[in-house]
């Protein structure tokens, strides 16, 4: 076997089987969901909520508490982007692409993040986990990913910006901890977000979108 082929499998060396699935199958889905949102299909809601559920518990055991809140949250907004996405008007979905446009968009985003900040940071510090530099990359990746999460659920165009920041951030991040199928997602989820950012961008202010399509 090649170097790489043994460093990438000896990572799950000492890991019970049924995490190895369970992170296989939460990869799969959330690749499924990033790839619809960028389709601008209702259908990122559902394979969200699968993916993350998963990451819930895996994050929990892997001590990632900040990654594991994101999760935690991304189930939360998924279900409120999913009943928002779905409203309609005469029979038609309505909710367009838009751009950030208003100081009070920036100042939820700006307060978002700092919300986010203290509450990861103090939830740290309760279970007494600041110990690792993982601990301050998560945190920050954290309340990027929150702002990007709303932001989608807005349907506002700038939600893929934080996503490639904070896909890029924790790319290091997971191979570090060890999470190597994980680590290989968010690579491909920067690709798919830098797609997904050029593909919304196309549409802003379109009635119609391409739900279920």
């Amino acid at each position: 076997m090649s170097p790489i082929f043994d460093w990438f499998f000896g990572q799950y060396q000492d890991v019970p089987s049924y995490l190895v699935v369970l992170e296989i199958v939460a990869v799969i889905f959330g690749l499924f969901s990033v790839w619809f949102s960028k389709r601008d299909n209702i259908l990122v809601f559902p394979t969200g909520i699968i993916s993350t559920l998963i990451f819930v518990y895996i994050l929990l055991v892997y001590e990632l508490l900040g990654d594991m809140l994101i999760n935690a949250y991304y189930f939360l907004m998924s279900i409120y982007g999913w009943i928002l996405w779905s409203r309609k008007d005469k029979g038609d979905f309505y909710l367009p692409i838009t751009q950030i446009q208003t100081n009070a968009e920036i100042k939820k985003i700006v307060l978002i993040f700092v919300c986010t900040l203290a509450f990861v940071v103090s939830v740290y510090f309760v279970f007494d986990k600041w110990d690792s530099w993982t601990a301050y990359v998560d945190t920050i990746t954290t309340g990027i990913f929150f702002i990007g999460m709303w932001l989608m659920a807005k349907k506002k165009v700038e939600n893929w910006t934080f996503w490639i920041i904070g896909d890029i951030i924790s790319v290091p991040l997971y191979l570090y901890k060890g999470l190597i199928f994980s680590a290989f997602q968010y690579v491909i989820f920067t690709i798919i977000a830098y797609y997904g950012l050029k593909a919304w961008q196309k549409h802003i202010n379109e009635p119609n979108t391409t739900l279920l399509k």
